[in-house]
């Protein structure tokens, strides 16, 4: 039972979305992983939502991602309730700059542990989550 327990446990804490591009980077270094960045709008933006309800929660992207993908959200929450930190506005406009420069929401972009840009999806992309999975599976093969 404890076994069982903990696998859990590790299971869903390494499904998570991080917010400092930096770390995110080292990881994927570190574990020779592809860096998955999405821009979102969390509490305004429709295809935000659904990508992330459609693709992001569906149990073959987490399956994979848990141990292939480091991911890194970029919000930009409109509400006021929903506000984030000063620094991670900075750190997520400064994202923008890089990778998102025309602003586009949603807008994902597959990148590689140095932060070089592999695929880019602008807006909400019509495949199905295992459609999704392969693209990404199909980069990475070729470029591990």
């Amino acid at each position: 039972m404890k076994f069982l327990l903990v696998s859990l446990l590790l299971s869903v804490n390494l499904f998570t979305w991080h917010t400092d591009f930096d770390e995110a980077k080292k990881q994927a270094k570190e574990n020779h992983q592809l860096i998955v960045l999405n821009f979102s709008g969390s509490d305004w933006c429709g295809p935000c939502i659904r990508m992330h309800k459609e693709l992001f929660e569906s149990d073959v992207f987490k399956n994979y991602a848990t141990t292939n993908l480091v991911l890194v959200n970029a919000d930009f929450p409109r509400l006021k309730k929903n506000q984030l930190s000063k620094e991670q506005v900075a750190k997520n406009e400064a994202l923008a700059e890089i990778y998102n420069q025309q602003g586009s929401f949603p807008y994902t972009v597959i990148l590689n542990a140095d932060g070089k840009v592999l695929k880019s999806y602008d807006g909400l992309p019509s495949l199905t989550p295992e459609a999704f999975v392969n693209e990404i599976k199909e980069i990475a093969g070729d470029h591990n």
